[in-house]
């Protein structure tokens, strides 16, 4: 998927992932979450992520959950968001794959 974050934010984005909330993490985890990785082209400001899932089924409660609604909530300062604080995420379709 492909979000947006706002113009001069970048080192605002890193910090609060690097500080990420161990409550977070754990939803993310139980939710079957492998691997999380969010790119950021510089030059748009287009952040790119990739993530692997292990359970369809939980990743889609994961916008019901409190600390998930808190997250969002903590980073619509800094990125494009819908109206629930959410980050407008794009879905993109997967052209190559190489294992």
């Amino acid at each position: 998927m492909k979000m947006k974050l706002f113009p001069g934010q970048k080192e605002e984005y890193i910090k609060r992932h690097a500080e990420i909330w161990p409550e977070l993490r754990s939803l993310l985890k139980d939710a079957g979450v492998e691997d999380y990785s969010i790119f950021l082209d510089e030059e748009s400001n287009v952040l790119f992520a990739v993530l692997t899932i292990t359970n369809e089924r939980a990743m889609e409660e994961l916008p019901s959950s409190p600390i998930m609604k808190k997250w969002w909530s903590y980073m619509k300062d800094i990125m494009d968001t819908n109206a629930d604080h959410s980050p407008v995420s794009i879905p993109l379709e997967e052209v190559f794959f190489m294992k």
